[in-house]
């Protein structure tokens, strides 16, 4: 696993040493950084089941201002810290157990990858949902065969993309999103 570009294009990731955790494939990550570059500079993100920080840490290495990093396994959160310091990231991050452990705030972008066989999509999203900031994006990464909801509280389901047995799923909030932009269907 390695990041794709920005600042730290070419640096490889440490992957779990355990089971049950399901890093995003490099194929799978640059389709989703493909579809929402543009709004990666300067964006405050949340990468939720934050797993091995690949996500998050490819935000920052494109120019995102700060991504929190939410996990609530122990091993998945020393591992995010273990390559952010292999990339030299010092700042501009948080890694937390819940989202409940976040002041008040809001992101432009939120990735949520739950594990496949998660009971509710939608409970999921929901957690997520009062957190974006209006004209953000959510994006939900689900296994292909589990059609993800078309919206849930203000978000809207805006587009669908599959690769393999995983498929992306993007929401913006409200009839307002950034209709015209290269996310939208």
């Amino acid at each position: 696993m390695r990041i794709i570009a920005g600042d730290l294009k070419g640096r490889r990731l440490k992957t779990p040493k355990w089971g049950g955790l399901r890093p995003t494939s490099d194929k799978l990550r640059e389709t989703l950084f493909n579809v929402m570059a543009w709004r990666v500079p300067g964006a405050r993100v949340l990468d939720c089941y934050a797993g091995t920080g690949a996500i998050g840490i490819e935000a920052l290495s494109r120019g995102a201002s700060h991504v929190t990093f939410v996990d609530t396994d122990t091993r998945a959160r020393h591992l995010i810290e273990e390559n952010l310091r292999h990339c030299g990231v010092q700042d501009r991050y948080a890694i937390i157990r819940t989202l409940q452990a976040l002041p008040a705030q809001t992101f432009d972008l939120a990735v949520l990858d739950p594990p496949y066989d998660a009971p509710d999509l939608t409970a999921s999203i929901a957690v997520a949902e009062p957190l974006m900031a209006p004209g953000g994006l959510l994006v939900l990464e689900h296994a292909r065969r589990r059609p993800a909801p078309d919206e849930v509280g203000r978000l809207r389901k805006t587009r669908d993309l599959a690769s393999g047995d995983s498929a992306l799923a993007f929401y913006t909030p409200g009839e307002s999103g950034a209709a015209g932009h290269p996310d939208q269907s």
